[in-house]
């Protein structure tokens, strides 16, 4: 027997990469260089030698502060040049590399400049808007003003500040609640204040204003007919013209207080004709000139975003690589010499000649003196998980790592889920028309594939093109199960020959008790296509769906305990072989296994057997003792020879196993082994396994469950929609139902269904099948690597 499974494969295709751990001594003359052809090349992930250091204690935390300061300035010239509108693209000829001292110099004036253009704009931006709308309120001012004259008397117009007092007036139709003053009428002459404010403002300014003044006030408004930009977002603000007329000094004081807390900007308007249309020439003089300033102005200062953003991505690559240099050079210690830099990392066991050789490189390169010593090292911890894949795996891996990372070299499950994850999706989805949807939607993400690689997506759209490999898949075997179905939109069709069966009489179709009779030889692929609609259709559809729900699952749980032997037997673990993968198997296969066994045997010959027999039940319930009680004691007994020979040992001459290192597996083994703990978690575990295995087996009918609910609710928009629609003469209506149908199909069908059935073969992978075999508590294999942070925004 162990000569059987000396010679079973060990999987290497189906388990993570070799790593292993090395060190290397690096001299500080070439550290730069090589920590950068590293990140070039992609495969050491470095460890932290200084966790116990913050950011700021660390040798090069200045370089990383420049870094992070020079990334703050591009960010500001990014957000100037998308504020401004402008499309820089890259200079296609080779630039040579810069230096990192003269970018910081080079940014530093860039930022001077633009940053003095701005406020120099935003002044001058500040000093037109003013002037526009003080033109606007002279233009519109101008006719409260005549219609307010009307009614008056007197020539003298005192104009103060924007305010005009009336002295020898007596308004013949007085504000409200002049009447009730004591003071005579002649010592309040009439006044106005002239203004813009913000037309979302304008409610509650005036009623403000009129509670301010207790009605003393007469309000007129208009709206100006054009927006201003307001210089602190650049956005166009629709404004509204008004102007105030108050009786009385203290009112004036109120009012101007009222319109400074709103925003309000209030401007003098001279009431004499011809001073207006004096000012009005000279505001206008001075808005030409502040135009063509501020035009020349934005032509610079677009210059020089312009001259900035020709270089931009190259400079912001250039940081973020520095950034990521300096960031590792963190993780390195200093010798004793202090003339050396120590790091430690991880490495896939394939990639070490590629590291040394680049090392060697980088130290021509840098005219170093001293080489770099590289040299493995004894790992005591455990390693990470790293799996080489590529675009049609990555999805499937990714889908798997979303549940948990693999332990290092346990056996992958996402090389099985390529294909069990899209049948299983495809058994409930199974409809060819519907999956040639899903195909056409797969075959536009994959022409398109170069052009969206190289897109910003929105979150939706890059989960679709990440996962494009998958949704062909699951659109293939969503027509392979379709044809087995014989459904296209719900309607089975004659592709492979005629129907093995006819109607016994011409009443057969609307009869209940009379039913097809079989008179050739059986439809070669799928289902016939003479059981849609007969009285039998459903009884036989549920049991061919629910039989085959079954047969899936528990292929797919023994596939798991398949790879828990492995795993064992990859491990060294005889223990889990003998007391766990055994007792699992015959528990499950006795129960569950011999009813598989009895739905193909009636499918092939006919027959019915037993149900049980009693010496299937006996093993079933021999294997649950079986499962819990040995491997504890087993456990216990193997601890207590290892612990009396270390005893031993110790009383003679060896002292190796006193100075145990307090992360190895072996002195948490002999500190932490807790027999009643050990006890309860193989209870649990057996517990678990025995209650799953019902469960688990009766989850597996989500399968038969969706493919019904799946069925029947296509047959109800093509019936029920389409086909009634079509009865009647009406073009109108055969439109409407048509569109009724297609709506329906694609975001009920093509969905909301394609989602409930990805969620539902999602969780048939991560527990049912998963669980009988993975752990899941690694740690992905992290390299420093240029490539992965090309597009990290910091």
């Amino acid at each position: 027997m162990d000569d059987f499974l000396d010679k079973l494969p060990q999987m290497d295709l189906m388990r993570s990469e070799k790593m292993t751990l090395v060190q290397l001594i690096i001299p500080v003359e070439s550290a730069h260089r090589c920590v950068t052809y590293l990140g070039e090349l992609g495969l050491l992930q470095f460890r932290d030698l200084n966790a116990d250091k913050s950011p700021f204690q660390r040798t090069f935390a200045n370089q990383v502060k420049r870094c992070g300061e020079m990334s703050r300035k591009l960010r500001f010239f990014k957000d100037q040049i998308d504020k401004a509108g402008l499309r820089c693209s890259p200079r296609h000829e080779l630039e040579p590399d810069i230096e990192l001292g003269d970018l910081e110099r080079q940014l530093a004036e860039h930022e001077n400049e633009v940053l003095e253009m701005n406020s120099n704009s935003e002044k001058l931006r500040q000093t037109y808007n003013e002037l526009l709308e003080f033109k606007i309120v002279l233009q519109k001012a101008n006719g409260f003003l005549v219609s307010s004259n009307a009614h008056a008397t007197g020539d003298e117009t005192e104009l103060h500040e924007g305010t005009y007092s009336n002295n020898g007036f007596i308004e013949t139709s007085s504000l409200l609640e002049q009447e009730m003053r004591p003071e005579p009428l002649n010592q309040s002459g009439l006044r106005f204040i002239s203004g813009i404010i913000n037309k979302d403002k304008l409610l509650r300014f005036e009623r403000m204003l009129f509670r301010a003044t207790r009605g003393n006030m007469l309000f007129n408004q208009t709206p100006s007919d054009e927006e201003i930009m307001d210089p602190s977002t650049s956005e166009m603000v629709e404004k509204i013209v008004f102007v105030v007329f108050f009786s009385g000094e203290q009112a004036r004081t109120k009012i101007l207080k009222i319109c400074e807390a709103f925003g309000a900007n209030c401007y003098p308007v001279p009431e004499d004709t011809t001073k207006q249309r004096q000012l009005t020439r000279e505001v206008l003089s001075r808005l030409s000139d502040l135009e063509a300033t501020l035009d020349a102005g934005t032509r610079h200062r677009n210059d020089a975003l312009n001259a900035v953003g020709y270089s931009l991505t190259k400079w912001i690559t250039t940081v973020r690589r520095e950034k990521a240099v300096y960031d590792t050079l963190n993780m390195l210690n200093f010798d004793v010499t202090k003339k050396c830099l120590v790091g430690e990392g991880w490495c896939p066991t394939f990639a070490k000649t590629q590291i040394h050789e680049v090392l060697q490189r980088a130290t021509f390169d840098s005219n170093s003196q001293v080489g770099v010593i590289f040299h493995v090292m004894q790992a005591v911890e455990s390693p990470p998980t790293y799996f080489r894949t590529n675009k049609l795996t990555n999805a499937f891996q990714e889908i798997i790592d979303a549940y948990g990372v693999a332990r290092y070299q346990e056996a992958n499950p996402a090389v099985y889920s390529v294909v069990t994850y899209p049948f299983l999706f495809a058994v409930m989805f199974g409809d060819w028309g519907h999956g040639l949807c899903l195909l056409l939607g797969a075959l536009y993400l994959l022409a398109r594939e170069r052009k969206l690689s190289s897109q910003k997506l929105g979150s939706f759209m890059e989960m679709l093109f990440g996962g494009r490999y998958v949704i062909l898949l699951m659109a293939l075997f969503s027509i392979y199960c379709g044809l087995i179905y014989n459904e296209f939109f719900s309607v089975p069709f004659h592709i492979f020959g005629g129907s093995a069966y006819k109607c016994r009489d011409t009443t057969c179709s609307d009869a209940y008790t009379v039913g097809l009779v079989k008179y050739r030889d059986p439809y070669p692929f799928g289902v016939d296509p003479s059981w849609r609609g007969s009285r039998s259709e459903l009884p036989y559809l549920n049991s061919l769906k629910m039989k085959m729900s079954i047969l899936l699952g528990i292929a797919q749980m023994n596939l798991g305990l398949i790879l828990s032997f492995f795993n064992a037997r990859f491990f060294g673990s005889s223990l889990d072989i003998r007391y766990q993968f055994i007792p699992q198997m015959i528990f499950l296969n006795s129960l569950f296994g011999y009813l598989s066994l009895l739905i193909i045997i009636k499918w092939c010959t006919g027959s019915q057997a037993d149900l049980y027999h009693i010496l299937l039940l006996l093993m079933a319930f021999i294997a649950v003792p079986w499962m819990l009680f040995p491997k504890p004691f087993a456990l216990r007994k193997i601890h207590m020879e290892r612990f009396q020979g270390r005893t031993y040992g110790v009383l003679g001459t060896s002292e190796v196993d006193l100075d145990v290192e307090p992360g190895s597996a072996r002195g948490h083994q002999e500190e932490e082994f807790n027999f009643s703990e050990i006890f309860v978690h193989q209870l649990i575990h057996s517990i678990e396994f025995v209650l799953g295995s019902v469960s688990n087996t009766a989850s597996y009918l989500r399968l038969w469950a969706l493919s019904l609910a799946h069925s029947e609710l296509s047959t109800v928009f093509y019936e029920k929609v389409l086909l009634l629609a079509w009865g009647y003469e009406n073009i109108l209506i055969r439109l409407i139902g048509l569109v009724v149908f297609a709506f329906a199909t694609a975001f009920i069908l093509l969905m909301m269904e394609t989602l409930s059935a990805f969620l539902h073969a999602l969780r048939l992978h991560w527990v049912e099948f998963m669980g009988k075999f993975f752990h899941g508590d690694g740690y992905k294999f992290k390299p420093f690597s240029f490539a992965l942070i090309s597009n990290d925004d910091e």
